[in-house]
């Protein structure tokens, strides 16, 4: 296995370690190896306790959560509490639920560190998207169902340009979104009206990978009332390829 990167300077490192979708089990072993090491953890609402035990008994704990339309600390905060930890010489970790590079905002992150000339790693996390529909026996592509997968995020026309509708609507791919349970009405409405079929099958994971999950399934034509049904952290899914659940299911 790689060795951890050595910290040449006084200043301080920053791990951006992704945690993985809920089951502590699926945590990478590099991503173990740096929450051990680590003097500060600056930690996302979905990771789990199992994981933060993790850490060392004396590292400072940092919780930076956000839930929907509810921001605990804002981003720009988040950014300046990495900033000053590993300006104080401390080995940082920046723990995400899922993979901080899909839809967590790591990106970001990881260019104000850059800006500060602070040194970092990225561990990769497994993303809800794959974790989910695993756990949920939803293979995300399938020779006789989908021959693509596109990942999408939820937080329609808030965080930047508008999701080119047209683009998504093919018979032979999977959809998958994040953070959507709120949109839900005006995703089935936007992928119905360009051309998906109405009783294109659709699922939703809820809490995907934890003891709790559930998953609901239906067709496009009924997913903003599947929608009510469920609690966030939940995932849309829309392909054929969920009607796959009932058979291939095991967790």
């Amino acid at each position: 296995m790689a060795a951890h990167p050595s910290i040449t300077t006084s200043c301080g490192f920053v791990s951006l370690v992704g945690a993985g979708p809920g089951d502590p089990d699926l945590l990478t072993v590099k991503g173990y190896r740096a929450i051990q090491q680590a003097n500060v953890v600056v930690y996302d609402r979905l990771v789990s306790p199992e994981i933060l035990s993790l850490a060392p008994s004396n590292a400072e704990m940092i919780y930076v959560g956000k839930q929907l339309d509810y921001h605990c600390v804002p981003q720009e905060q988040i950014n300046q509490i990495l900033v000053d930890k590993a300006l104080g010489g401390n080995k940082v970790v920046r723990l995400k639920g899922g993979d901080s590079f899909i839809f967590g905002r790591g990106g970001e992150e990881l260019e104000e560190l850059a800006k500060h000339d602070i040194q970092f790693e990225v561990v990769p996390g497994i993303t809800a998207a794959a974790g989910a529909t695993a756990y949920a026996g939803i293979p995300l592509t399938h020779r006789d169902h989908a021959q693509s997968v596109q990942f999408i995020t939820g937080h329609i026309q808030k965080d930047g340009r508008e999701i080119e509708w047209a683009s998504l609507a093919q018979s032979n791919n999977t959809l998958v979104f994040y953070m959507g349970l709120k949109q839900s009405g005006y995703i089935a409405q936007q992928l119905l009206g360009n051309g998906i079929d109405d009783q294109m099958s659709c699922a939703i994971i809820e809490n995907g990978t934890r003891r709790e999950q559930r998953v609901l399934t239906g067709n496009l034509s009924e997913l903003p009332e599947i929608a009510k049904q469920a609690v966030s952290p939940a995932l849309i899914v829309v392909g054929s390829v969920t009607s796959l659940h009932d058979k291939l299911k095991w967790f």
